[in-house]
């Protein structure tokens, strides 16, 4: 009754710090969201300058993964060759800095809740990379899948109130930029051995980041904020955005590492929800019938495609247990014979 009770506790526990996990994620990544809408749209804070804020977070991000690196030591750093860090680190930089920077552009142009329904594609985008570079194998189901995500996003778009070309051009190359980086992520660092946690991965990447958006920003938004004499750096509004944004980053290793990356797609999904509601209801934008219904169709192409991913990796467990099984049958078997023949070798003698 004890162990029984005990194993229950246990579970119900892990449970919780799953959910604990998700919610944590999904509250920081609605936050950054919505505070980055904040800050960008003309109509609340006004401050239109997406490189400048990427460049505020990366520099944030970068300053402090360097004191728990370098000055606190409170992580142990990556050992890794300036020719890995050239090859690896500086393209995965590359692909994340214009990833955040169209991003957080379209904030300017699209409502929060199109954004979401927008980055519904993030699947197709993935799958889709994956299979052009050969990670991923090409199958007619979930080519298929991946076309009714596309359809559903295509009759979101269809009927959005604030269609803006400009702003679904930044935000699906965003989405395709990401999915590029995620897949990088895969064939550079991954297949090389090489993993890196929040800190590490911001401590290498944030500089890249850094240098990269700082040749689109002296062209593009420099000669503005020289202009604009009038401006003041809000140490508060900044300071805080460029936390949570950090926080983000911890939040997202925390709940891959304590879950899985399949859980926080399916936290995804509930996020995308939420902010669809909160953009209806706070912010006040147009949500059309036509969109919900689009991005209905897209959200079950989503969920059939977490299941898929669920049922195989519940097949590789299984198939992997079963290999390790026979493997250990086969080990007692050779050691039963080596036991039988000993026995008739004393025999013998």
């Amino acid at each position: 009754m004890g162990k029984g009770g005990s194993l229950s506790d246990g579970v119900v526990k892990k449970i919780v710090l799953s959910y604990t996990y998700v919610a944590i994620w999904i509250f920081l990544s609605f936050t950054v969201i919505v505070y980055n809408k904040y800050i960008l749209d003309k109509k609340m804070y006004n401050w239109p300058f997406p490189i400048s804020l990427t460049m505020i977070h990366m520099s944030f991000c970068a300053t402090l993964a360097v004191l728990l690196v370098r000055v606190f030591r409170l992580v142990e750093p990556v050992s890794m060759s300036r020719e890995v860090y050239l090859s690896s680190v500086v393209p995965i930089g590359a692909l994340y800095s214009l990833s955040l920077w169209l991003s957080n552009s379209a904030y300017i142009y699209l409502s929060v809740s199109f954004i979401q329904m927008l980055k519904a594609l993030m699947p197709v985008a993935v799958y889709s990379i994956g299979v052009l570079l050969r990670k991923e194998s090409y199958k007619n189901d979930t080519m298929l899948n991946m076309l009714s995500i596309s359809l559903g996003v295509g009759v979101a778009a269809y009927g959005e109130a604030r269609f803006d070309a400009w702003g679904v051009l930044l935000q699906l190359g965003a989405v395709a930029f990401e999915a590029t980086r995620l897949v990088m992520i895969q064939i550079l660092l991954t297949s090389k051995g090489i993993s890196l946690n929040p800190i590490t991965s911001l401590y290498y990447v944030a500089p890249c980041c850094l240098v990269f958006l700082s040749v689109p920003w002296i062209f593009v938004e420099y000669p503005v904020l020289r202009d604009t004499s009038t401006f003041q750096f809000d140490f508060v509004v900044f300071g805080t955005n460029s936390f949570c944004a950090f926080a983000l980053n911890l939040a997202v290793f925390l709940l891959v590492g304590k879950t899985s990356a399949l859980t926080m797609n399916v936290a995804g999904v509930v996020k995308d929800w939420l902010l669809i509601a909160f953009s209806w209801s706070v912010i006040k934008d147009t949500v059309t019938p036509i969109n919900l219904f689009g991005y209905g169709l897209a959200f079950l192409g989503v969920a059939y495609y977490n299941h898929s991913k669920l049922q195989a990796l519940k097949a590789k467990e299984a198939q992997k247990k079963t290999a390790q099984a026979d493997e250990e049958e086969g080990r007692l078997l050779e050691e039963r014979e080596a036991d039988g023949m000993g026995k008739r070798n004393d025999q013998q003698n």
